[in-house]
């Protein structure tokens, strides 16, 4: 079953559905819980964020682009390229 929307007619009915046209489009807002190259580094994020990230549960976004809520102890994974590398560029400006 659809999503429907009423015709204009004067007395609804059951016969006054028709199917909606229009495309409703969400954006993918879950976070990857799955053991990809990701998930096998420490990544650079500000620390404020990394703070607020452990009272609210909010997740943080690090440089390489990574979205997810830190749980893991970040010493023991090796760090990021790609995070390192921006993190690079960044102290060169």
């Amino acid at each position: 079953m659809g999503i429907f929307t009423r015709t204009p007619k004067s007395t609804p009915g059951i016969g006054d559905l028709q199917p909606f046209s229009d495309v409703l489009e969400k954006e993918d807002t879950r976070l990857s819980n799955e053991d990809g190259d990701h998930e096998r580094f420490a990544h650079y994020v500000r620390k404020e964020k990394i703070v607020e990230s452990a009272v609210t549960g909010k997740p943080v976004r690090a440089l390489c682009g990574k979205k997810w809520v830190p749980s893991r102890d970040p010493e023991k994974f090796p760090i990021c390229p790609i995070c390192k590398k921006i993190f690079d560029g960044l102290k060169k400006e």
